[in-house]
């Protein structure tokens, strides 16, 4: 990986440190975050963390998550955006009327998402690396470099974003870099079956979510290669506070046989439409998808945003373009 000196040079002059998620967390920005908040802490800094939503009921099994905050402070000396490298994912940020503060100090971006529409304007440095199968695997290798201390707690959240970005190392983009990675945080006394374990005790299903998920399973649409459903506002309401639809149904699409690609789409009463892409081994397209309707992401796994649009029209587009993207690929 090249070297940034002036990440090294921006920590070391800075005191308060913002670390920023983008308005859509998970477990990789989330235990991204949380590590920076150990590394930075060690180093004799303040870091403050920032989410422009609250913390979903699924990231909860992270100790530290209620130290993320909503509300940007008026007193620091730099931030970190990690997890994300568009403003696309940062309409909190720009809508609370923060981003001036924000812009006005040094920015470093940490992302590994290869597909990007947006950039960030204001960032003073951007380290995007795809290679890496998480945030965290990056901040790895940043600490590293930079000679940052890696406690067992920064090393456990570290752990738990690659695991949780690379589906528990079963990914296309899992390297062997990966795979030395995860010995060194093995060595330093992470325990990985029992940061497994917390995350699988938190996340079961209470029984409303369990029938809910069948109520995906009947909607499902399956067209060819592809399994596709729409979540509407109401059902956003009621069942996203305690599991994202998306992560509830979209492994059992993609263990479908015949299945390819899986899409959730999320229709909003404002107009806007959201959609998660997922796909299996052999169809990399949810980057080039995703591209086409405002977003970006990784070969097999990506996402897209757009403020006004009808569901039933990008449902539409989306078929059509899948079967179009796996005949062409």
């Amino acid at each position: 990986m090249a070297d940034y000196p002036e990440i090294k040079d921006i920590i070391s002059s800075s005191q308060r440190i913002l670390v920023i998620q983008a308005d859509n967390p998970d477990a990789d920005s989330l235990a991204s975050s949380l590590a920076l908040e150990q590394i930075f802490h060690d180093m004799g800094k303040e870091p403050i963390l920032y989410c422009g939503i609250d913390m979903p009921e699924y990231l909860k099994y992270l100790f530290g998550w209620d130290r993320v905050e909503k509300d940007v402070p008026s007193q620091f000396d730099a931030s970190i955006i990690v997890d994300t490298s568009t403003m696309t994912l940062l309409e909190k940020l720009t809508s609370s009327g923060s981003q001036g503060w924000v812009a006005a100090k040094p920015v470093i971006v940490l992302d590994h998402h290869a597909e990007v529409q947006n950039d960030i304007p204001f960032a003073t440095v951007v380290v995007n690396e795809p290679t890496k199968v998480s945030t965290g695997e990056l901040l790895y290798a940043i600490a590293k470099q930079h000679e940052w201390p890696i406690n067992l707690q920064a090393a456990s959240y570290i752990m738990t974003s690659i695991l949780a970005d690379s589906m528990g190392l079963a990914t296309e983009n899992t390297s062997a870099a990966t795979y030395r990675v995860m010995a060194e945080l093995v060595d330093s006394g992470v325990n990985r079956p029992q940061l497994e374990e917390q995350r699988r005790s938190f996340n079961k299903m209470p029984p409303s979510i369990f029938k809910y998920k069948a109520e995906l399973i009947e909607r499902t649409e399956l067209h060819d290669q592809l399994a596709i459903v729409t979540v509407p506002q109401a059902e956003i309401n009621e069942y996203s506070p305690l599991y994202n639809p998306a992560p509830l149904i979209q492994n059992d699409h993609l263990l479908t046989a015949g299945v390819l690609v899986s899409i959730v789409i999320k229709q909003y009463d404002s107009g806007r439409v959201t959609g998660a892409i997922r796909c299996n081994q052999g169809a990399p397209i949810a980057a080039k998808l995703a591209e086409e309707l405002n977003g970006g992401g990784h070969a097999y796994a990506a996402g897209f945003k757009v403020d006004k649009g009808d569901a039933s029209e990008i449902k539409q587009k989306c078929i059509e373009r899948v079967k179009t993207l796996l005949e062409s690929k």
